[in-house]
């Protein structure tokens, strides 16, 4: 999956990208407020 521009994440402030289920989250354990994700594709029930 390409990132967007709009997810911006800077290492080092703590941020990490993760892929998880299709998705792009980016966590920080140091400041959890700078959680975004990037919405991937739906998932099947």
């Amino acid at each position: 999956m390409k990132t967007k521009a709009s997810i911006k994440a800077d290492p080092s402030k703590g941020d990490k990208l993760v892929k998880r289920r299709g998705r792009l989250y980016v966590i920080n354990k140091k400041d959890p407020n700078r959680k975004q994700r990037q919405k991937g594709p739906a998932r099947k029930k």
